[in-house]
């Protein structure tokens, strides 16, 4: 038996015990080297019944890129026994500008989801749930051009979610 089968095994075995497990403990062992994820997936359909489109569709576009490349060390996505990774988002609150959020009229934005992973059969394994904020300050062109400027926002949402992702599965 090969080094790599006992590592896959072991990893295999650590993503079905997820499901009694505190978070410290799934992070810990999600920390294990021989995770690998051979499927991400986002699911917008919270916050498509929350806040609708086009907001739930940029978030469906732009997270799987950057969760993409958040968690390139970890991907191995031609391996059939690798865990499955999906991001549920449940929310987008946009923060309001006009001197609220901090210097030169910035706000907050902030991102809300649950990142769930998964072994090949082993269902839901484990769910982490992740909040992320950016800043936004407003530009002169913001006014005439609100839709691109909303989109912009969601984006360095998507990018900030990401960018936690390793850090909150213990990776």
């Amino acid at each position: 038996m090969s080094i790599s089968a006992l590592t896959r095994r072991a990893a295999i075995g650590n993503l079905g015990a997820f499901g009694l497990l505190s978070a410290s403990a799934v992070r810990t062992a999600l920390a294990d080297p021989a995770v690998r994820f051979r499927e991400i997936r986002v699911d917008v359909a919270p916050l498509r019944a929350s806040a609708g489109d086009p907001t739930a569709d940029w978030v469906e576009q732009a997270l799987p890129e950057h969760l993409t490349r958040a968690l390139s060390a970890y991907l191995a996505l031609a391996e059939r026994n690798g865990a499955t990774l999906l991001a549920r988002i449940q929310d987008v609150n946009f923060g309001q500008s006009g001197g609220r959020g901090g210097a030169s009229g910035a706000s907050q934005d902030s991102i809300r989801g649950v990142l769930i992973v998964g072994g090949p059969r082993a269902g839901i394994a484990a769910q982490t749930p992740l909040r992320a904020s950016a800043a936004y300050s407003p530009g002169a062109a913001d006014q005439a051009l609100i839709e691109e400027a909303y989109h912009a926002r969601v984006v360095a949402l998507a990018e900030a979610f990401a960018g936690r992702a390793p850090g909150e599965l213990g990776l």
